[in-house]
């Protein structure tokens, strides 16, 4: 189920091919929820995998199996290892989820756009993430935290199913008390001795403290959720060139060269995942393109 040496290239070996998955062994992993895991990858040898951007993905194969792209949820400071949080839906990602360290996977990339954190200084930052869609988003908060000062109000409002699968939990209570980021959870089922919020994460929306018209907004989750968060931010008053969403297609190579991601006129690998939503306004209502 694991990669092996000699089937692939290792970190730095020869000349870059973005076809040719080079070769990371798993270092650490992390069970977040119970179909749910983080890895932490390394290079057999110490290179870099060099700076990928946040919001940015990775093509994940598994020897025998297949290969699938996850988004990167590491730190884009830290690009000596890899991270990865993988939810269990498919045969790839179920075998990745039972990786252990020593493991091998390959990696192809990083591809595609970022979320634009560069662009936000000296504004508010809405996030907005639904289910294992915090995942993509994490890299962008360690951006927005590692120079908080640049920034105005972080609001992040996150919604799951149930308080079981709350992800990087500890997290946000840290970046809540420490770097004063609005953080609030919604699930959609009250379990235990929760005592939040029980609703979709678009009801968070109407109470969130920010200032629409000096605001950036990312937003990434089941599509259904960002159309209706999208909606909602639009009724708040933030612009759709200040709007982005990050999408989901069947992405096979990475580099817009098969056509298995196409979204109208655009290659969700090659001209995503990040899109302004100004950029997809009369693709993304349409339902199943």
């Amino acid at each position: 189920m694991a990669c092996t040496p000699d089937t692939l290239a290792s970190p730095g070996a020869g000349a870059f091919n973005p076809m040719l998955p080079m070769l990371w062994q798993v270092r650490r992993t992390k069970k977040e929820t119970y179909d749910t895991h983080t890895l932490e990858l390394e290079g057999r040898a110490k290179v870099s995998l060099g700076a990928f951007s946040a919001g940015q993905f990775n093509m994940l194969y598994v020897h025998g199996i297949g290969e699938v792209p996850i988004s990167i949820s590491g730190d884009p400071a830290e690009p000596f290892s890899l991270v990865h949080t993988v939810r269990a839906v498919g045969a790839v990602s179920k075998a990745i989820v039972k990786m252990r360290p020593g493991d091998y996977l390959g990696v192809r990339g990083p591809y595609g756009t970022s979320w634009p954190v560069e662009e936000a200084a000296g504004m508010d930052v809405v996030l907005v993430a639904g289910g294992i869609g915090l995942a993509p988003l994490r890299p962008a908060i360690y951006r927005l935290l590692h120079e908080r000062k640049r920034y105005c109000k972080l609001v992040l409002l996150y919604g799951t199913r149930t308080p079981a699968d709350i992800l990087f939990r500890r997290e946000m209570e840290e970046w809540q008390s420490r770097f004063a980021f609005d953080v609030s959870i919604s699930v959609d089922r009250a379990m235990g001795d929760w005592r939040g919020n029980v609703g979709v994460v678009t009801t968070l929306l109407p109470k969130a403290r920010f200032d629409p018209e000096n605001a950036f907004a990312m937003v990434c989750g089941p599509e259904i959720m960002m159309r209706f968060t999208v909606m909602e931010l639009q009724k708040r008053g933030v612009p759709d060139d200040r709007i982005f969403v990050s999408l989901e297609r069947n992405m096979k190579c990475g580099i817009g060269l098969c056509g298995h991601c196409q979204y109208g006129p655009k290659l969700v690998c090659r001209d995503g995942p990040v899109f302004s939503f100004d950029s997809v306004r009369d693709l993304f209502p349409r339902r199943e393109l």
